[in-house]
């Protein structure tokens, strides 16, 4: 993808309305509190969104039970937010298909044109290279 593609999965449109969804699993998020992904669940969290954290090395994140994978969260999810290296998107966009989620977001510096192909021929919006709780704070607050 280049900075001009890019443009297209950054739609105002699709981000609000991704942003107005309120199940939110973070693929990657992490129980130490300077990174990135635990900082953003936590905002989410406090902003009333229902955050399912996706790590297979914690049980526990934000005192909610995480998930080693999507494939095993039970409930319905409408978000799918990837704090993982590029080269793991197509794989989470696989299961974010299998799972029904409405929304593929990559966050700041995740970018895979694979990914983005396989999320969007399964139904899926995206958003790529944008960060969640920025766009959140521009669109919502």
């Amino acid at each position: 993808m280049t900075d001009t593609t890019l443009t297209e999965w950054q739609d105002p449109d699709v981000i609000r309305s991704a942003l107005s969804k309120k199940r939110i699993a973070v693929v990657g998020m992490s129980s130490k509190e300077h990174r990135a992904s635990y900082l953003v669940g936590n905002y989410l969290k406090q902003k009333g969104y229902v955050v399912i954290p996706v790590n297979p090395r914690e049980p526990e994140i934000l005192g909610l039970k995480c998930y080693p994978g999507l494939l095993d969260i039970p409930d319905p999810v409408d978000v799918v937010n990837v704090f993982r290296v590029s080269a793991a998107v197509p794989q989470i966009a696989e299961e974010s298909v299998k799972i029904g989620a409405k929304y593929l977001w990559l966050q700041l510096g995740v970018i895979s044109a694979q990914g983005v192909s396989i999320a969007s021929q399964g139904g899926l919006q995206c958003i790529v290279d944008r960060c969640l709780k920025i766009e959140h704070v521009r669109y919502m607050v």
